[in-house]
């Protein structure tokens, strides 16, 4: 494999995949879903090896490839009624595909988009309908329309039977698959019902209807609650959410406006979005930007958008989603709303923020968001040490599962043993 390998100064995992940092992410980001099931280890290597630095469209079409061979094998399992063959292969498909839509802002043109986006969903689809676990597709009441969901159940249950459930609240660019890998594998081995959607923004209603996101997301929490609670396998006292990477300012947001859910997890936590899209612009177009100075803004970033193509396709997949593409002003000015300032002291609910060590988009947030919180928290350190490192320990799935759902089963099932209000505690390596 032509990728390098290269010394983190603070963390004894040390091995890298590519010097690239996306690409090496996106790597670890790939072999964390294996344990799950949602990725083989050897699948992901295999694939890898002949890839190089800077090969954007053999990056691309060797996961559509892959995608489709294993597509390929989870149809001949179904064919032959091995049910749960086709189902763990239908999984590792939607997560190759997914990987590849992701990849789409490194091509000359957006064209492959929708086309691989609907193979990720379709196999996603078939693993619902082949998953053992009691599953349902549902249509959840959105303003004039509905969002897309999948409730599914645990194994054992008996129907109607009260059980807590968890809403899975997805990133900014993450398919719903790796929900899976993220809680939702986890909270049905532990006997949650868990729903999976897409909200504004993400996925299927950015790519299929052009619905942006929005900052104000208790306006997407809210019909969501509203639409589970006449479930009777939903215990309206046990309804927690969990918020991955972007979810983590979305969660709080929610929360300071809805005060039905009974326990929630941000992975990790953010505060301000708009820290990542600023953390490396130059001070003179900051300056620009909180004058106002639209026009020489704009005429400014174009310049310097022409000295880089990777740049500038870059940005118009992370601007997509806001709908302001056709001025950089207007983009930043939206993404400077997602901001979560003195709400958070209006959250009751009590929340698990996880803190990963080397966080590489909202370092320090995670901290931040746990001291605004008035009320029960925990503030859990994941580390490089234990191999947890990283913006949503992507390698410490099995590690955040057993943090994240101690407490939350301690917080629904017996809340006399959380913690009261004050400090938020940290825990890591010490108690791992």
């Amino acid at each position: 494999m032509p990728a390098s390998f290269f010394a983190h100064p603070h963390q004894a995992f040390t091995a890298g995949f590519y010097r690239d940092e996306d690409l090496d992410f996106d790597v670890r980001f790939l072999l964390g879903q294996a344990v799950h099931g949602a990725a083989d280890v050897g699948e992901v290597l295999a694939t890898i090896a002949p890839i190089g630095e800077k090969d954007p469209e053999k990056w691309f079409d060797a996961w559509v490839a892959l995608g489709n061979r294993v597509r390929r094998l989870a149809d001949a399992s179904a064919e032959t009624g091995h049910a749960v063959s086709a189902a763990g292969a239908y999984l590792r498909a939607a997560t190759y595909f997914a990987t590849a839509v992701n990849s789409v802002d490194g091509l000359g043109d957006d064209g492959p988009l929708l086309p691989t986006f609907r193979q990720h969903r379709a196999a996603w689809d078939r693993f619902v309908e082949t998953t053992p676990h009691p599953a349902e597709q549902v249509d959840i009441p959105y303003e004039d329309g509905f969002l897309p969901g999948y409730l599914l159940r645990p194994l054992g249950v008996e129907i109607g039977e009260p059980r807590p459930t968890l809403i899975l609240n997805n990133g900014s660019d993450g398919p719903i698959s790796s929900l899976w890998t993220a809680a939702g594998a986890g909270a049905l081995a532990r006997g949650y019902n868990v729903l999976f959607f897409d909200g504004p923004g993400q996925q299927s209603m950015l790519f299929e209807r052009g619905v942006p996101f929005r900052h104000d997301w208790e306006a997407v929490i809210t019909p969501i609650v509203d639409f589970l609670l006449p479930y009777p396998e939903v215990d309206e006292s046990r309804i927690a959410l969990y918020g991955i990477s972007q979810g983590g300012y979305w969660v709080p947001r929610a929360l300071a406006f809805e005060h039905r859910i009974a326990a929630a997890v941000a992975d990790p936590g953010v505060v301000d979005v708009s820290a990542s899209w600023l953390a490396h612009m130059p001070k003179n177009m900051i300056e620009l930007l909180e004058k106002g100075d639209r026009e020489k803004f704009d005429r400014d970033m174009a310049f310097g958008m022409r000295l880089s193509g990777r740049l500038e396709r870059t940005w118009r997949f992370r601007a997509r989603p806001y709908r302001r593409m056709d001025s950089y002003f207007d983009t930043l000015t939206e993404v400077l709303k997602y901001r979560l300032g003195d709400l958070a002291g209006s959250i009751t609910t009590p929340m698990l923020v996880t803190d990963p060590e080397d966080e590489q988009f909202w370092p320090g947030q995670s901290r931040r968001l746990a001291e605004g919180l008035p009320g029960v928290k925990e503030l859990v350190a994941f580390t490089a040490a234990e191999g947890a490192n990283f913006h949503c320990q992507p390698l410490g799935r099995a590690l955040t599962d057993q943090r994240m759902f101690d407490w939350l089963d301690m917080v629904l099932v017996d809340p006399d043993r959380v913690r009261a209000p004050g400090g938020a505690s940290s825990r890591g390596a010490a108690e791992g």
